[in-house]
């Protein structure tokens, strides 16, 4: 057991990270077992979203992710799976904007003279 304070709550903090961790990657292979199991629209839609959720995380590199769901959906082309249709965020009304303020003319320089 560490005797520095800091170190101490490094302790208590990793714990909380490694059962957060567990969680996370426990819901990630039942998720890719249930999808092999049996395909479907549904498990592969869920199985996608557990891969983006663990390498948000910060536990599966993003290059085995894009391995992962690449097998995946070759998995549910070959079941005859039919992708479902992603939902794309609402595109956000144009906030009004205010009409561009006119500038002042520019003073022409005066004529040189010669």
């Amino acid at each position: 057991m560490p005797l520095i304070k800091s170190a101490k709550k490094r302790v208590k903090t990793a714990n909380k990270a490694a059962v957060r961790n567990s969680k996370t990657k426990r819901s990630l292979r039942s998720a890719l077992k249930a999808f092999t199991k049996s395909p479907s629209a549904k498990s592969h839609s869920a199985a996608q979203s557990n891969i983006d959720k663990s390498v948000k995380k910060g536990l599966v590199h993003k290059n085995k992710a894009a391995r992962l769901k690449k097998q995946a959906a070759a998995k549910a082309k070959a079941a005859g799976v039919k992708p479902t249709a992603t939902k794309k965020a609402a595109a956000k009304p144009a906030a009004a904007k205010k009409p561009a303020a006119k500038k002042p003319a520019a003073k022409k320089a005066p004529a040189k003279k010669k």
